[in-house]
């Protein structure tokens, strides 16, 4: 079975209030611990990149569902929010809730809304991100599937 590989290089600056640089592929960025956690907010933290990486998963996964079903997509939006208790030793990464719209054409039938609500909730279970950090992280998907006037 074929395999691929991603790799990343990391360059750190300073202890805890420090910040870094990481390069992968097409991303290339400043890292440093979010303001409201007490660091100096510089670039993206791990907690934006793991929603990042289960969001665009999702939004991914769902549109090629929907594409091979062939359900005709005006719009498809997504918000994602994580939440991460920062009350507890060690901080814990507690939840990610997928928020996704889809507006389908005005023209699609009663079945195809359906299979696209089905759809919503199926691509959180097939995505590649999801089920590496399912049974650690609370998933959740909020999602509304409406027609075009």
């Amino acid at each position: 079975m074929p395999k691929h590989e991603f790799r990343l290089t990391a360059d750190w600056f300073g202890g805890r209030g420090g910040e870094g640089r990481i390069a992968t592929g097409n991303l290339v960025t400043k890292v440093s611990i979010p303001e409201d956690m007490k660091g100096p907010g510089i670039g993206t933290n791990p907690d934006e990149m793991m929603i990042g990486a289960a969001a665009t998963c999702y939004i991914i996964t769902l549109a090629a569902m929907l594409e091979r079903k062939k359900i005709p997509v005006r719009d498809l939006t997504l918000e994602t929010v994580g939440i991460v208790n920062v009350e507890i030793t060690g901080q814990k990464f507690e939840s990610i809730t997928h928020r996704p719209k889809v507006v389908l054409h005005h023209d699609v039938t009663v079945n195809q809304m359906e299979e696209a609500r089905k759809a919503t909730e199926v691509a959180e279970k097939r995505c590649m991100i999801s089920n590496a950090i399912r049974g650690n992280v609370a998933l959740a998907v909020e999602a509304t599937v409406i027609q075009e006037k």
